[in-house]
C-alpha cells in the first residue's frame, strides 16, 4: 500500500465494517492488529470515517433550521425534525445510535480507543509518528463527544474501552455534567495538542488534525459551554437532575467561561494567522463573461465570498470534510441546490429544490450594512412591493426588470448567497439571468416536484463551474466544517459577553464586514442618516445583537444557524413559525410577488433543545436518564 494514499480516501474505500471483520470475535488480543503501521493505518482511517458527513443532502445538518425548505415530496429528516416529527422511539439524526449510513459516534469514540491503547505496538513507526497518530485519535474523540453534547446536552464520557470481562454494572454508563462533559472536552483537546503538528498542508493528507484546527474546535467548544443554553440554565433545566439529585446543568451563569472562550478565541485565531489562514482573497482570472463588470469592487466581493465556500482547500478553510469516493452522498448537496440549466439536454444532477426562506432573505443587511428593519433609507414597510430595477443596480438585478424591493440595495452576501427573480446566477459556466415565474425558463414547469417552493435558490454551496447534466460535472470541494470567519465571530462575541463593547470586538466584527463589502460597525451605527437605532453598536445588548445577526449572515447555509439559534436559547422563537416564500405558482408579477405560506416549523420548549436517545437505548441501559420532554 503507497505512503502517499490521501487518508480521506482511505476512509471510504475501506468501511468501518471491513475494520471490524479482521477482529475475530473474543478470539484474539487487538493488540496483535497493530504490529505494522500498514494496518494501524486503516484504524486511524476508521476513527475518521465517523465524521458526519454533513455535504449529503440527507445527512447535513443544514437542512435542520429555518434556513431553507423543500417541496413536500422532497423533505429531508432535517426538515422533518424541524416539523416536530421526531420521537424517542424513532430519532431522525441519529449521532447516538448511528443512522443511515452514519455510524453511532459511540462507535468512533471506541476505535479511537483503540488506536490510542494500542499505537505503540508497531513496530515500523517512530516514536515521533506514533505519537501524532494517537494525537489524531484523541482529538477525534474529543471532537465525537463534543457532537453528541451539542445536540444530546449532558452525556456519558467513554475515555478507555472497558474489556468484555466488565460487569453489567459496569458497561452501563451514565450521563456526567455539562461542566464535567466540558471540562473532558477540553483536556483531551489540549493532550492532542501537545504531538500534533502545526499544520497539515501536504495534499496527499489534507483533512487530518492539526493545532490550527485542533484550537479552533476548542474555541469552539468554549464559546458553546459559555452561552446562555450551557451556562446557568436554571430556566429551563432546574429539575433535570441525575440520580443524586446533582443538577446536570450548573445553576448559575459563571462569567469566567466567557473569558475562557475570549482567550481560546485569540489564540486560535493567532495560530491561524501564523501558519498562513487568512480570510479569502479571489485572485484568479474571473471567467470571460465578466469582462464588461472587469474592475467592479462589487463583481470582486461576490467573488471573494463565493470562493471563499467553494475553493478547494482554500486558504480561509480551516478544516474541511471531503469525501471524494461517489457512493457516499459527497454531490448531493450541491445537486439538491443547483438550478436546472432548461438548455442542458441532460439535469440529471441538478434538482432545483433546497430553497432559502423569506425569513433568510429577509436576514441579510443593506448595502449600508445594516439591518432591513433599521435602515432608514431603506424602504420596509413596502420591501413586498415591486420596482423597476435601476441603472445603478444593475450588477444586482437586471436592468429594467420588475423584481421586488426586497432584493435590491442589498449587502453583497445577500447576492452571493441567494438567487431571485430577474438577478442573476453565476453557474453552469455561465451568467445567467433569472426567470423564475411558471412557465418561464428557470421557474416551476408543470407540477414537477423539482422546484424552489419559496422563490429562492441557494447559490452559495454551488460551485459556479458545477454542471448538472452529469454527476461527474459537479466541482467538489471540502465542506467548511470551520473557517477562519467563525474564529473572529467567536472572539468578538466573547469580548462582549464578558466586558462589552470594546476596540477589540469591533475590530474582529469589521474584518468580517471589510470582506463582505460593508461600512464597518461604527460607521454604520453612528450614521444619523440611516441607523434608526443610532450608536447601538456602543451598549452590550446592542453590540450582542449586532454580533448575532453577523454570524447568521456570514455563517448562513453552512449548518451552523440551527445550534447558535439553540445555545442562544432562541430556537423556539425563531423556529415554532410558519415558512413564507414568493407564490411560485403564478406566472404574472402581480401573481408571483405574493408573499404565501410554503410551510410548516414547529418546536417545542425546552423539549427540542436537545434530541431524544433512543427508547432502545434506555432499555439496554437504564442508567441513561432521557432529556426532558422526551
Amino acid at each position: 500500500m503507497s505512503k502517499k494514499i490521501i487518508l480521506i480516501a482511505l476512509l471510504f474505500t475501506m468501511s468501518c465494517d471491513d475494520y471490524l471483520d479482521i477482529v475475530p470475535d473474543q478470539t484474539q488480543q487487538i493488540d496483535l492488529l497493530f504490529e505494522r503501521r500498514e494496518v494501524a493505518y486503516t484504524a486511524l482511517a476508521t476513527c475518521y470515517a465517523y465524521l458526519p458527513k454533513n455535504d449529503g443532502v440527507y445527512t447535513t445538518f443544514m437542512t435542520m433550521s429555518d434556513e431553507v425548505t423543500t417541496p413536500i415530496a422532497k423533505e429531508t429528516d432535517g426538515i422533518r425534525i424541524m416539523k416536530g416529527q421526531q420521537s424517542a422511539s424513532s430519532p431522525k439524526f441519529g449521532l447516538w445510535s448511528g443512522w443511515q449510513d452514519q455510524g453511532s459516534l459511540w462507535e468512533g469514540i471506541r476505535h479511537c480507543n483503540i488506536l490510542i491503547e494500542n499505537i505503540y505496538n508497531v513496530i515500523d513507526m517512530t516514536e515521533e509518528e506514533m505519537n501524532m497518530w494517537a494525537a489524531e485519535a484523541k482529538f477525534l474523540k474529543a471532537y465525537y463527544h463534543f457532537l453528541l453534547f451539542t445536540y444530546y446536552g449532558p452525556i456519558p464520557i467513554v475515555d478507555i474501552n472497558l474489556p468484555i470481562s466488565a460487569s453489567d454494572n459496569a458497561v452501563r454508563i451514565k450521563r456526567e455534567t455539562v461542566d464535567r462533559c466540558v471540562e473532558y472536552i477540553v483536556q483531551t483537546i489540549d493532550d492532542a495538542l501537545i504531538h500534533l503538528p502545526s499544520r497539515v498542508l501536504s495534499s496527499n493528507d489534507l483533512g487530518r488534525i492539526d493545532q490550527v484546527i485542533a484550537k479552533s474546535i476548542k474555541s469552539r467548544v468554549l464559546v458553546y459551554a459559555a452561552s446562555p443554553l450551557f451556562n446557568g440554565n436554571s430556566e429551563m433545566y432546574s429539575g433535570f437532575v441525575n440520580e443524586n439529585g446533582e443538577h446536570y446543568f450548573n445553576q448559575s451563569y459563571e462569567s469566567y467561561k466567557w473569558e475562557l472562550a475570549r482567550d481560546a478565541s485569540l489564540d486560535a485565531i493567532n495560530t491561524a494567522l501564523e501558519n498562513g489562514v487568512g480570510l479569502y482573497e479571489f485572485i484568479s482570472t474571473p471567467p470571460n463573461y465578466e469582462d464588461e463588470y472587469e474592475e467592479q469592487p462589487f463583481v470582486q466581493t461576490l467573488y471573494d465570498l463565493k470562493y471563499s465556500i467553494v475553493d478547494k482547500w482554500n486558504s480561509e478553510l480551516i478544516w474541511g470534510n471531503s469525501n471524494p469516493v461517489r457512493d457516499n452522498d459527497w454531490w448531493q448537496l450541491q445537486a439538491a441546490c443547483m438550478m436546472k440549466d432548461p438548455n442542458a439536454t441532460s439535469v440529471e444532477a441538478a434538482w432545483q429544490w433546497i430553497a432559502p426562506t423569506l425569513r433568510v432573505a429577509e436576514m441579510f443587511y443593506t448595502e449600508n450594512g445594516l439591518p432591513i428593519d433599521e435602515d432608514l433609507s431603506y424602504d420596509f414597510s413596502n420591501r413586498y412591493s415591486t420596482t423597476s430595477v435601476s441603472g445603478a443596480q444593475n450588477l444586482q438585478a437586471q436592468y429594467g426588470g420588475i423584481t421586488a424591493k426586497l432584493n435590491l440595495d442589498r449587502e453583497p452576501r445577500f447576492y452571493s448567497s441567494l438567487g431571485f427573480d430577474r438577478g442573476f446566477n453565476r453557474t453552469w459556466g455561465n451568467l445567467w439571468q433569472l426567470r423564475m415565474k411558471k412557465g418561464e425558463s428557470h421557474g416551476r414547469i408543470a407540477n414537477s416536484d423539482d422546484y424552489l417552493i419559496t422563490g429562492y435558490a441557494l447559490k452559495k454551496l454551488v460551485h459556479p463551474d458545477s454542471e448538472g447534466d452529469g454527476y461527474s460535472k459537479i466541482v467538489t470541494y471540502a465542506w467548511p466544517m470551520i473557517r477562519m470567519g467563525e474564529l473572529y465571530l467567536n472572539y468578538a462575541e466573547s469580548i462582549n459577553e464578558l466586558s462589552g463593547p470594546s476596540e477589540e470586538a469591533y475590530n474582529a466584527l469589521n474584518t468580517i464586514r471589510e470582506r463582505a463589502g460593508i461600512p464597518n460597525v461604527e460607521t454604520s451605527w453612528s450614521d444619523p442618516i440611516n441607523a434608526l437605532n443610532l450608536n447601538k453598536h456602543t451598549s452590550q445588548d446592542g453590540l450582542r445583537d449586532i454580533i448575532r445577526q453577523e454570524r447568521l449572515i456570514e455563517l448562513s447555509f453552512e449548518g451552523n444557524r440551527y445550534n447558535d439559534l439553540r445555545r442562544w436559547k432562541l430556537a423556539h422563537e425563531y423556529f415554532n413559525t410558519p415558512v413564507y416564500g414568493w407564490s411560485v405558482d403564478e406566472s404574472t408579477s402581480s401573481g408571483y410577488y405574493n408573499i404565501i405560506q410554503v410551510g410548516v416549523r414547529s418546536f417545542s420548549y425546552p423539549r427540542d433543545y436537545f434530541h431524544p436517545i433512543s427508547i432502545n437505548e434506555i432499555t439496554i441501559n437504564p442508567n441513561l436518564i432521557q432529556n426532558p420532554g422526551w
